[in-house]
């Protein structure tokens, strides 16, 4: 069968092709974060060499899945938009069973304690695009959806439980300023390594701002890791009983 033909019948097949090669999966795994990266940085983290990775990052902005922009005399890359995150950790759900597996049940081999510690912290908590993520965001949003903030609403969304407007306010998250963006309000974004549903979209988007602006959560330099603060786990605990250290 032409392979042109069958990337014509289904566009799925041409973004399966960009995402499957280990290359760019691994440029846009890192730039899951959010962050906007140079062409060398994506090289190094894919590591290939600077023309490989220039014609994958030119493969990816062709196909709708990275954008980039120019400052000075350089070239920013970042995910086209959310909808491409939720994607590749919709993908990350299926094609990571047995490393979720592994982490759990601490059977990685001899030497490679570093490798599940730092696989442990991205299980607690990392960033997914611009919202939390993780073992607590999931935590999170039950909790959340316990105490009537948010309640399921179709087959993908969120909307404001009745205590909701009042919840967000009260932690400083303008309600009606999130409604007016142009994108979905509140979104369930399926965890690749919980399985579970935790909130995304604007609202997810203003959250992990407002939480980071309260010193609960800190980024991690060069990584999607999210650091609980000590801040952090008390209001966790306090507010949501949820376990974040």
């Amino acid at each position: 069968m032409n392979p042109t033909h069958l990337g014509l019948s289904y566009p799925v097949a041409v973004v399966g092709e960009l995402i499957g090669e280990a290359g760019r999966a691994a440029i846009l795994i890192a730039l899951l974060d959010g962050r906007a990266r140079t062409a060398g940085e994506l090289a190094l983290v894919a590591n290939v060499s600077a023309s490989s990775a220039s014609g994958h990052l030119s493969k990816l902005v062709d196909g709708g899945l990275l954008v980039v922009q120019s400052s000075g005399r350089h070239r920013y890359y970042s995910l086209a938009g959310a909808e491409v995150a939720q994607a590749i950790e919709a993908i990350g759900s299926i094609a990571t069973r047995m490393a979720v597996a592994e982490a759990r049940g601490g059977l990685a081999r001899q030497g490679d304690s570093l490798r599940r510690r730092e696989n442990a912290e991205i299980y607690l908590a990392r960033s997914c695009f611009d919202h939390l993520a993780g073992r607590v965001a999931v935590e999170l949003t039950i909790a959340l959806e316990e105490r009537n903030v948010i309640r399921a609403f179709g087959e993908r969304e969120y909307a404001l439980g009745g205590d909701g407007l009042a919840w967000f306010e009260k932690l400083g998250v303008d309600v009606e300023v999130v409604r007016g963006l142009r994108r979905s309000f509140a979104r369930r974004c399926l965890d690749w390594t919980e399985r579970r549903p935790h909130l995304a979209g604007a609202l997810g988007a203003a959250l992990f701002s407002r939480m980071l602006e309260l010193g609960w959560i800190a980024r991690r330099q060069e990584s999607r890791v999210v650091r609980i603060t000590h801040v952090g786990e008390q209001e966790f605990w306090r507010r949501f009983g949820v376990k974040a250290g």
